[in-house]
C-alpha cells in the first residue's frame, strides 16, 4: 500500500468515518479532518490515523488548515472532500449568510485545498493520485427548500470537471453523488438504505482505476425520488 496518506475531510462521523476506518483496514495511512471532537476520533488515533481540527466556513480557517496540512505530511496519495453542511433555505434575512457559509464549505475549501495540495499529490511516489469530491444525487433535479445547499454542491461538480482537465494527467479528479445511504432517526420506514459500504466500494473503484477522471458517479437507485439530502 502507498505510504503517502489519504486525506479525508469531515472524517469524524457517518460516511467519512466509515471510509477512514475501511482505508485503515486496507492498510492505507489516513489523515482525517474534524470540526468537533468525538469518541470515534480516539479510536482512529489509536489505529494510527492523524486527525486535524479544521473549520472550512471561513477563509482564515481554510488557510490555517492548509498551513498545518503542509506541516503534517510531505505527500498525499489522495484527497477525499467529504466535509459538508446542510442548511435548509432560510428566511430572506439569513439567506446571504447561509449561502456564503455553504459556498465556503462545499466550494471554496475544496478548490483552495486542491490547488495548494497539488504539490503534495505530485510528490506521491505512486503512479496514481486522486481527488474525489462527495456531492449529492439531488443536484441534477433539485429539491424544494434546498436551493443554496444544492447550488453549492452543483458548483463542486463543476469544479470536478474543470479540475480534471487542469490537474490531469498526473492527478485524477472525480465525484461521487450519493443519495440516502445511511438512515436518519426520522427516515421513511420500509425504504431500503444500503449503508455506507456502497460509498466505500465506489471510492475504492476510483482509487484503483487509473483511467477515470472528470466523472460524477451517482449512488441512488431511485433517481426520481425526492430524497432528504441530509440523509448522506
Amino acid at each position: 500500500m502507498s505510504q503517502s496518506p489519504i486525506l479525508i475531510t469531515g472524517g469524524a462521523r457517518r460516511l467519512g468515518l466509515h471510509c477512514a476506518q475501511r482505508l485503515l483496514d486496507d492498510g492505507h495511512p489516513v489523515i482525517v479532518t474534524y470540526r468537533t471532537e468525538r469518541d470515534d476520533l480516539v479510536a482512529l488515533r489509536q489505529r494510527g490515523a492523524t486527525t486535524l481540527a479544521a473549520d472550512f466556513s471561513s477563509p482564515a480557517g481554510i488557510e490555517d488548515f492548509i498551513h498545518r496540512l503542509k506541516q503534517t505530511t510531505q505527500s498525499l496519495r489522495a484527497i477525499v472532500h467529504n466535509a459538508s453542511e446542510f442548511h435548509a433555505d432560510p428566511e430572506p434575512s439569513a439567506a446571504s449568510d447561509t449561502l456564503e457559509r455553504l459556498f465556503r464549505v462545499h466550494m471554496q475549501a475544496p478548490y483552495t485545498i486542491n490547488l495548494h495540495a497539488r504539490a503534495l499529490l505530485e510528490a506521491c511516489p505512486e503512479p496514481q493520485r486522486d481527488i474525489v469530491h462527495i456531492t449529492d444525487s439531488l443536484v441534477p433535479r433539485g429539491a424544494a427548500g434546498q436551493a443554496a445547499y444544492l447550488a453549492t454542491k452543483a458548483g463542486l461538480e463543476s469544479l470536478t470537471r474543470s479540475l480534471a482537465m487542469s490537474l490531469g494527467p498526473t492527478i485524477q479528479v472525480n465525484a461521487i453523488a450519493p443519495g440516502t445511504l445511511m438512515q436518519q432517526d426520522d427516515g421513511a420506514p420500509g425504504r431500503r438504505v444500503p449503508g455506507p459500504g456502497v460509498l466505500y466500494q465506489t471510492l475504492r473503484y476510483l482509487l484503483d482505476n487509473d483511467y477515470v477522471t472528470g466523472a460524477v458517479m451517482t449512488l441512488d437507485r431511485d433517481a426520481s425520488a425526492n430524497d432528504d439530502a441530509t440523509g448522506r
